[in-house]
């Protein structure tokens, strides 16, 4: 696989968050998505296979940095399988990690504590906190008072509303939003977007979940990031142009790629 299609890091869109190793997507993902004029990738890993997959595609292109980590839902499996990856080339981030009481696939006391095991990584590592948190803002904020919150810290598809996003803005924290913010039953997503200060919005497509409308239902692909920066441009009443250049300088800055 080679990088013939290129766009400049300086100039397309940044998504900040994509399973690129997931499901029918891979190599041939990434030389789509800069034909659609993306030209930064964060590939998510959620475990040890997928952050080593993740670890391993973005060792074959110059445009995609890779995240290690564990899922909540996998919270029981432990961190011991990911050690090897953690000083890896081109890793940025520890997760995607954090709390879910929605499914619970994993204890909540052991989710707790897998999370709070990699905020004390982020900090040993310098490497940017990725965070999921489902149906359990009041945790996710204990346990990060409790381990101190790294430097550099994300919200990825961040779906709470303005109070959720203060708390998470007033701790120094990136909100990442979604196609959620597409939805039309997602007015508090929106408005978070509205209040969120320039210097601290991402957008992303957590592809291949979460397609923005027009297209839910379908396997979502980075390209789309396009269209979930139009919709967050469109509540800021800001440009496109604006909103394209602005958070994928944010992800350069939130992930610390120079």
């Amino acid at each position: 696989m080679t990088d013939d299609l290129d766009v400049s890091p300086r100039r397309g869109w940044a998504d900040s968050h994509v399973h690129l190793q997931w499901e029918d997507m891979g190599d041939e993902a990434v030389v789509a998505a800069r034909a659609e004029g993306v030209s930064l990738m964060i590939c998510v890993g959620t475990g040890a296979q997928t952050s080593r997959e993740a670890v391993e595609l973005a060792s074959r292109h110059h445009d995609v940095w890779a995240t290690v980590g564990l899922h909540p839902h996998d919270a029981s499996e432990g961190l011991a399988e990911l050690a090897p990856l953690w000083d890896a080339a081109r890793v940025v981030g520890v997760g995607e990690c954090g709390l879910d009481y929605h499914y619970e696939h994993s204890p909540r006391d052991r989710q707790r504590e897998v999370f709070a095991g990699q905020i004390r990584l982020a900090h040993e590592l310098d490497r940017t906190l990725v965070i999921h948190t489902r149906e359990a803002w009041d945790d996710t904020f204990a346990v990060l008072a409790e381990s101190k919150v790294p430097p550099r810290t994300v919200f990825h598809c961040f779906t709470g509303g303005p109070q959720e996003a203060t708390r998470a803005l007033d701790i120094g924290a990136w909100l990442s939003f979604s196609g959620i913010v597409t939805f039309k039953g997602a007015a508090d997503v929106a408005a978070a977007a509205a209040l969120c200060p320039a210097e601290s919005l991402l957008i992303e497509t957590d592809a291949p979940y979460l397609s923005p409308a027009p297209f839910r239902g379908q396997p979502n692909r980075p390209g789309r990031v396009a269209r979930v920066g139009e919709v967050v441009a469109d509540i800021r009443a800001t440009s496109v142009d604006e909103i394209r250049e602005l958070t994928r300088e944010n992800t350069r800055r939130a992930f610390a790629i120079r």
